[in-house]
């Protein structure tokens, strides 16, 4: 019996993983991909537009070669820091349910085993769940929900859906390295600048003004996606005029959110958060209504790596100093 499993090897996990370590708690961390994979699956050669003081555990740890760090070097980041301090972590294992079993018990079924936890933290990202255009002819092979690189598709005619930053790195990417790129984006999105909305920010959109200036990008302010076709993309603008834009590639990127099927079942309750649905959690333990589920990263308000690498500190201290009050601790 685990005093804390922790679902999620992100940096939300990894930090509360070394915390509970720390804190002298057993625990095991189950990961269904690799170690960071939201970071594995940020663009190849990515420059990540966040200092390091708000990515690293330990201050001074994060050592890039310029001022930010690419995805290369913050992977590379994560996965020593695991190595360096032995952490447990399971990596390519697949938490399948989560069931209660008494008060503080918990049945954890992944398609490898089956643990027993008096705590669990559920620390997953929001990556695997993408959102849907639910538009016609978005199953087709050509349409992604996620950008790796650029090269296969230089000199081919690329669409961007969204308007967050993870959308414009991606019509970035591709209009710098030859691709016929289109970027369709709600004008609000294009034109808001207040840093705390889910708009595209100054410094992805301000490259992104240059390739327009050199016509490597073109602009579509977006109504509604109609269809996607195997040729070509039927857009309304938002005039509400339709468009047929020939096409190779379209790249939906209009965010995700994070599984609460399972939080559910355990009889969680939910609300309407900043992001969108989220656990009703404590907003000083980051426990839910159900003693003994916690969260944090995207299950939470708190879904900048910062704000998820800082929660875990007094969450776990917290779960710490409750077990040793009950006696359960070890």
């Amino acid at each position: 019996m685990f005093d804390l499993l922790i679902i999620g090897a992100g940096p939300a996990g990894i930090s509360a993983a070394y915390e509970a370590q720390v804190g002298g708690l057993t625990y095991l961390v189950i990961e269904k991909g690799l170690i960071a994979n939201t970071v594995y699956n940020y663009p190849v050669g990515l420059t990540v537009f966040s200092t390091p003081d708000e990515l690293e555990f330990n201050e001074g740890d994060l050592e890039p070669a310029r001022e930010k760090p690419t995805r290369e070097e913050l992977l590379s980041y994560y996965v020593k820091f695991v190595l360096d301090n032995d952490l447990n972590v399971h990596t390519e294992e697949a938490v399948l349910a989560v069931e209660q079993t008494n008060d503080h018990e918990f049945k954890v079924t992944t398609d490898k085993r089956v643990y027993e936890a008096e705590n669990v933290l559920f620390a997953m990202g929001a990556m695997d769940y993408p959102r849907k255009l639910n538009v016609k002819g978005e199953d087709l092979p050509k349409v992604y929900d996620h950008f790796r690189e650029t090269y296969p598709w230089v000199k081919k005619k690329a669409l961007i859906v969204g308007g967050g930053n993870s959308a414009g790195e991606a019509a970035l990417f591709l209009a710098s390295e030859g691709a016929e790129t289109t970027l369709a984006i709600f004008r609000n999105d294009w034109e808001e600048t207040d840093p705390k909305q889910g708009c595209i920010k100054y410094w992805v959109k301000d490259p992104l003004e240059e390739q327009l200036k050199k016509r490597c990008l073109n602009l579509f302010f977006l109504g509604k996606v109609i269809e996607i076709r195997e040729d070509d993309v039927v857009l309304e603008d938002e005039d509400g005029n339709r468009q047929v834009l020939e096409n190779d590639v379209v790249f939906v990127l209009i965010g995700s959110d994070a599984d609460l099927s399972m939080l559910k079942g355990l009889g969680v309750k939910t609300e309407e958060g900043k992001y969108g649905e989220v656990p009703v959690y404590d907003g000083e333990t980051f426990e839910t209504n159900v003693p003994g589920i916690y969260v944090a990263g995207h299950f939470t308000n708190h879904r900048h790596i910062k704000a998820a690498i800082e929660v875990p500190k007094s969450l776990i201290s917290r779960m710490a100093e409750k077990s040793k009050k009950t006696g359960r601790a070890g």
